[in-house]
């Protein structure tokens, strides 16, 4: 029983990695800079998950873990503004490629897996304390 409540731990821990990446993605949408103040647009990122082999039920169910978290490699969305001051010769500004639908699909997603673990918790923890009850 304890595995299983390890599994659903890692499923949280990984969900709420993704969800700091969208929301890190939605924040930064019109980032022109980097940190160093340079003409730089922001690029999105995107957490890649894979199976986590050492935590295991005897039913062979295994957690998972946050493998990496990548940035995307998109060319950035070109407008033209000419008066704007990062504006490039022919009057373009390189504006981050964050795609505020894509970006709220992966939030909601990442939302219901993080509730359907809590439940997975939560049915666990009761099972737990009827099995002591009947026990007692």
């Amino acid at each position: 029983m304890l595995s299983s409540l390890d599994i659903s731990t890692s499923a949280l821990v990984a969900q709420r990695t993704r969800l700091d990446a969208v929301a890190s993605n939605i924040a930064n949408m019109s980032t022109l800079r980097d940190e160093n103040g340079d003409p730089q647009p922001y690029e999105s990122r995107f957490v890649i998950f894979q199976t986590d082999d050492t935590l295991k039920t005897r039913n062979g169910a295994v957690g998972v873990k946050v493998a990496s978290v990548e940035t995307s490699k998109h060319k950035p969305n070109l407008r033209h503004e000419p008066n704007h001051p990062l504006a490039d010769e022919n009057g373009y500004v390189a504006y981050p490629h964050v795609n505020m639908t894509a970006e709220f699909v992966n939030a909601l997603t990442a939302t219901r897996a993080y509730e359907a673990n809590v439940g997975v918790i939560e049915t666990t923890k009761a099972m737990g304390a009827q099995t002591l009850r009947i026990l007692a």
